[in-house]
């Protein structure tokens, strides 16, 4: 897809920098730092989306339950 967008002077010339020593095009420079700026803000959109539906279950006092959440946050690599 095309688009148009303004990027200030002194990063157009760093990506056209980057693009010349990589052999790669200036559309593929663009593209990349896109998805890795996407890749590094997609856990926002899933840390909102795991708030709303904790918000919407209803919340109880299960022991089981609670013992369970602790195991798994414990277990998990944050």
């Amino acid at each position: 897809m095309k688009t148009a967008v303004s990027i200030p002077d002194d990063v157009f010339q760093r990506v056209e920098r980057l693009a010349s020593q990589e052999r790669r095009s200036r559309s593929e420079v663009y593209a990349a730092a896109l998805v890795e700026y996407l890749a590094r803000h997609v856990h926002d959109e899933v840390t909102d989306a795991m708030n709303r539906v904790c918000g919407e279950v209803d919340q109880n006092n299960d022991a089981f339950l609670a013992a369970a959440g602790r195991r798994v946050l414990a277990d998990t690599e944050w």
